[in-house]
């Protein structure tokens, strides 16, 4: 992994300064200094000493002449950030960390935050969930009872690995996994997560059918959304945002297709993908659960689901794999005859 971006944060309020820099590193960027105007070092302005300048002033009157000098003399881009944070638990929050995101991306690109597939271990999973009965008259390749998006970014393939690993054959559920990586990887991807389980894992393009005891990780070249037959189809567009795929967008479409037969898992990564559409599901009744923080190889992506207040569970992924099965095979025990086939 290569060094991330280098920014430099002016604020002329403390706490304006401290969100910025918070949302900033979230994102996987390194933030090199973060200052007030009078006190900004001239070494910060010299060629290759930072790769992108954001700058917050509340009041641009009163640093007219600083803006004026910083302008002259600055080597790098500056970003003018348009309006004060909201607080990190307003409901507005997620949108404008993602208006900053995007401007970042913009700037200087993404940061530097490759996985490495070929390092996740093939090993024993620490949980065999063992089969309940209530699975053993699943057929394979009937339509699942319910659909699971699962959101993750860095540090994503081995939680989401891990959670697979655990769960039993037969579970009336498939998996439409939103992962941020570079396209090129799919399969690779796709192959080391259904090695060592009981999951069919297959690349979601236009047309392919969900199915349970299936995951299907949706394409990153263009965007999808999900038919009421269980189909999935693409939108003819590319995603939205910074990061492809979406996982704001795969969980709206999923709920959209789904209604209250879906459900999502958000793993661990970097940013806050997931936290404008999982409270949205989570309002309709669905289910929002996430990888706890100690269990992530990075979970500002989790933690900033669960500040939303939406998520109802927290767990390693072996544990949210127990809470699944269960839910499921409480769901069977209390309805155990087919969903309607239009969900």
């Amino acid at each position: 992994m290569t060094a991330p971006g280098r920014v430099g944060v002016i604020a002329d309020s403390t706490l304006q300064g401290h969100l910025l820099s918070s949302a900033v590193k979230s994102q996987g960027y390194q933030v090199v200094v973060s200052t007030e105007p009078e006190t900004l070092e001239d070494r910060w302005l010299e060629t290759d000493a930072l790769d992108l300048l954001v700058v917050d002033l509340s009041s641009e009157d009163r640093w007219q002449q600083f803006l004026d000098d910083l302008l002259e003399r600055a080597e790098v881009p500056i970003l003018f950030c348009d309006g004060q944070a909201p607080a990190r638990t307003d409901v507005l929050y997620p949108k404008w960390e993602r208006r900053l995101v995007t401007k970042l991306v913009s700037f200087i690109g993404k940061p530097a935050a490759e996985e490495r597939l070929e390092v996740i271990p093939a090993r024993p999973p620490q949980v065999r969930i063992p089969q309940p009965r209530e699975f053993h008259a699943i057929r394979p390749g009937d339509r699942p009872r319910q659909v699971w998006v699962l959101g993750a970014s860095l540090g994503g393939p081995a939680a989401v690995k891990r959670f697979l690993d655990c769960l039993p054959a037969n579970l009336p559920v498939a998996f439409v996994l939103a992962q941020h990586i570079d396209g090129r990887f799919l399969d690779t991807l796709c192959g080391v997560l259904g090695r060592d389980n009981s999951i069919h894992c297959k690349i979601g393009v236009d047309g392919e059918a969900l199915r349970h005891g299936e995951l299907a990780i949706v394409p990153v070249k263009y965007a999808v959304r999900f038919r009421h037959d269980g189909r999935i189809q693409s939108t003819g567009a590319p995603w939205e945002g910074p990061y492809a795929p979406s996982i704001d967008q795969v969980i709206q479409y999923g709920g959209e297709g789904f209604a209250r037969a879906c459900g999502a898992i958000l793993f661990s990564g970097m940013g806050n993908d997931g936290a404008i559409a999982a409270p949205r599901l989570a309002a309709t009744g669905c289910p929002v659960w996430a990888q706890s923080a100690e269990t992530c190889a990075v979970s500002s992506q989790p933690d900033s689901v669960r500040e939303t207040g939406c998520v109802s569970f927290s767990g390693s992924p072996e544990q949210l794999a127990l809470q699944l099965v269960e839910r499921v095979r409480r769901e069977l025990t209390q309805n155990p005859f087919p969903m309607h086939p239009e969900y």
